[in-house]
C-alpha cells in the first residue's frame, strides 16, 4: 500500500516538504489554514501566497478540513508556526492513526510556556505515540529546495528506526537526511539560530561588515550550545548541520527572514512595522522572548539573546546594544559551556 502522508501547514517550507514527497509518489495531502489558498493549489497546483514560481505535483493534494487532512494517514508532517501547533495539534489529534510516525520541521520555542516542541508534542499526545515522534531540522531555504538544489538536513528520533523511516521517506539525490539522536539539540539549534540570525541582521543594517558577523556567529553559537547543554542536548549536535550549519545560513544568506527583519530594526525600523509589511513568519522574533526567559530561568548566560530581548521587546538603540555587547567584561574565549 502506497503511504500516505498529511503535510500540515502550507507556508513556503511545509508546500516544499510536501510537494517533495509528492514527486517522490507518495499521495500527500497539504492542509492550509486559507480555505481559498487550499481551492487554488487544489485547482492550479501553485500556491501562490507562499511559493508562488513553483509548479506542484499532481500526487499533492490540498485541503482547510484538518480532519479530513489527517485521518488514515501514516505519517503527518507538522510545519505549522511554533507558537500555533500545539493548538493545531490538539485540533488533529482525535484523527491521529495510532500508528502514525509524526515529525515536526517548526522551529521556535512555544512562548509563556518556555517549551520546547518536543516538549509540546509530548503532552498533547499520548504517551504510545511518543517513540514515534521525530523532528527535521537543518539548514534549508524553501526556494532552494524547490530549485533542486543540494541540501543535507538531519531526522532526529529517540527510536533510531523511526529516525530512519523520517530519513527514507525524505531522501532524495539532491535532499540528503542524515539520522540524529538528539532531538533536544536538534530542535533547540533550529530555534535558536533564528535569533541569532536576527542580531546578524541588525549587524548588517547598521552597516557593520563581515567581521562583526563572524564574531555573532560564533558567539551565538556558543549561547546556543550552553543553553542547549542544559537542557540536556549534546555539545556535538551544535556543530553540526542543525547547529552550526542551520545558523550559518540563516545569519548570512538573502533568502533568510529573520535576517531581513534584522536589517529593517538595523536601518532604525520599529519592529510592529516591519512585520506589519510580511506575509510570512519571521519566527525569530517571539523565539527571542521565550529564549531569553528561557535562559533567565535556567540562569544561562546569552548577551547577544539578551540584547535582541532588549531591542524587539524593551525599544532599546540597536547602536547601544551593540556597545554594551562590546563593552563587557572582559573574559577568556573559552565556550564556557558548563
Amino acid at each position: 500500500m502506497e503511504k500516505k502522508i498529511a503535510v500540515i501547514g502550507a507556508g513556503s517550507w511545509g508546500t516544499t516538504l510536501a510537494n517533495l514527497l509528492a514527486e517522490k509518489g507518495y499521495l500527500v495531502t497539504l492542509w492550509c489554514y486559507e480555505k481559498d489558498l487550499a481551492e487554488r493549489i487544489q485547482s492550479t497546483k501553485i500556491n501562490d501566497l507562499y511559493l508562488p514560481d513553483f509548479t506542484l505535483s499532481n500526487n499533492l493534494k490540498a485541503t482547510s478540513d484538518l480532519a479530513a487532512a489527517v485521518s488514515g494517514k501514516q505519517m503527518l508532517l507538522f510545519v505549522t508556526p511554533s507558537q500555533v501547533t500545539r493548538q493545531i495539534l490538539k485540533q488533529a489529534l482525535a484523527d491521529v492513526s495510532p500508528q502514525a510516525v509524526i515529525v515536526s520541521a517548526s522551529k521556535g520555542i512555544e512562548n509563556d510556556s518556555l517549551m520546547l516542541l518536543s516538549q509540546v508534542f509530548e503532552e498533547v499526545l499520548p504517551t504510545s505515540l511518543h517513540q514515534n515522534i521525530g523532528f527535521l531540522s537543518g539548514p534549508s531555504f524553501a526556494k532552494e529546495v524547490s530549485s533542486g538544489m543540494p541540501t543535507a538536513v538531519v531526522a532526529a528520533a529517540r527510536d533510531a528506526l523511526v529516525a530512519e523511516e523520517i530519513q527514507n521517506t525524505f531522501s532524495t539525490e539532491k535532499f540528503r537526511v542524515y539520522t540524529h539522536n538528539d532531538i533536544i539539540g536538534v530542535e533547540l539549534g533550529g530555534a535558536m539560530k533564528n535569533v541569532i540570525a536576527l542580531a546578524a541582521g541588525v549587524a548588517d543594517g547598521l552597516g557593520f561588515g563581515h567581521n562583526t558577523r563572524a564574531a555573532l556567529i560564533t558567539r551565538g553559537l556558543a549561547e546556543m550550545t550552553r543553553l542547549g547543554m542544559q537542557l540536556g542536548g549534546a555539545a556535538e549536535t551544535f556543530a553540526g548541520l542543525a547547529g552550526m550549519g542551520d545558523l550559518v545560513l540563516t545569519c548570512t544568506g538573502d533568502l533568510s527572514r529573520n535576517r531581513s527583519v534584522g536589517i529593517e530594526l538595523g536601518k532604525g525600523r520599529k519592529i510592529g512595522e516591519i512585520l506589519g509589511g510580511m506575509q510570512m513568519v519571521a519566527e525569530g522574533v517571539k523565539t527571542t522572548l521565550s529564549a531569553y526567559q528561557l535562559a533567565n530561568k535556567l540562569g544561562v548566560e546569552v548577551p547577544i539573546i539578551e540584547q535582541m530581548y532588549l531591542l524587539l521587546y524593551q525599544d532599546k538603540d540597536p547602536r547601544q546594544a551593540v556597545i554594551d555587547l562590546m563593552s563587557r567584561d572582559l573574559k577568556a574565549e573559552a565556550i564556557n559551556l558548563k
